[in-house]
């Protein structure tokens, strides 16, 4: 009489998708990945990145043994179709892992791969975010303000009338709800906003600019806006985080 056994068939896992944090800054991977997302590096062989250069650039800098002409990359800028996006899952449909890259932090973050991520959940595929550096979140922890609370604006608004509305806004939600508001600039207009916000903000309310981070410029600096006036500082074509609390 043959016995039955209660074990199941083993079943092959899901493919994932991958989201792989960048380092911000130049400098030793492991000081800033843990090493599990190295050693998954090594075995993903599709991606899909922001920049086909930049993203070949990183892989080389985590490991130059890593044979990238045979791995397949796909781009995925802000400037690719909506329509488009949704097909770049067909490897994980053929039983693949895809491994997502942005040009720098962390991929999906004020980043178009939250577009394939979107496209993933929808179809109830496996995703995975890694640790690693957000530049976001780091200028949150380093500025001393309210980290409970927070949001990413990403760019001001260039006109100047729609860019002052914004900036009272901002102002407005630090004032009444205590929120930490975060924006970015275009590096070489760095020091002008510095100096635009050291004159319209309320003097005692405080600016943060988080500089270079985990870079070898580092520099995260709180001040009253009174003290930024009469300041000296030079963040000229330095990536830099903006934040006011």
């Amino acid at each position: 009489m043959l016995s039955q056994s209660n074990e199941t068939p083993k079943t092959k896992a899901q493919p994932t998708l991958y989201l792989f944090p960048v380092p911000l800054a130049e400098g030793e991977v492991e000081n800033v990945l843990p090493r599990l997302n190295i050693e998954l590096l090594h075995r993903v062989k599709f991606f899909v990145v922001e920049n086909l250069r930049s993203a070949r650039r990183f892989l080389k800098s985590v490991d130059r043994s890593i044979d990238i002409d045979s791995l397949h990359f796909t781009e995925l800028s802000e400037h690719t179709p909506a329509s488009e996006v949704a097909a770049m899952l067909a490897p994980m449909e053929a039983g693949h892992d895809i491994g997502v890259i942005s040009e720098a932090g962390c991929p999906a973050v004020a980043d178009p791969g939250a577009d394939l991520v979107a496209a993933a959940q929808a179809r109830g595929m496996n995703v995975c975010p890694l640790v690693g550096p957000s530049s976001i979140l780091m200028a949150v922890m380093g500025s001393g303000f309210n980290g409970q609370s927070f949001a990413f604006n990403g760019y001001l608004p260039v006109e100047a009338g729609a860019r002052a509305a914004r900036l009272r806004e901002l102002i407005r939600r630090v004032t009444r709800e205590g929120q930490t508001q975060v924006f970015i600039e275009t590096p070489y207009r760095n020091n002008r906003l510095v100096d635009e916000l050291a004159r319209s903000l309320p003097p005692q309310m405080r600016l943060c600019v988080a500089s270079d981070i985990t870079g070898p410029r580092q520099s995260i600096v709180t001040l009253p806006a009174s003290a930024w006036r009469s300041r000296k500082y030079d963040y000229n074509k330095i990536p830099t985080i903006f934040l006011i609390g």
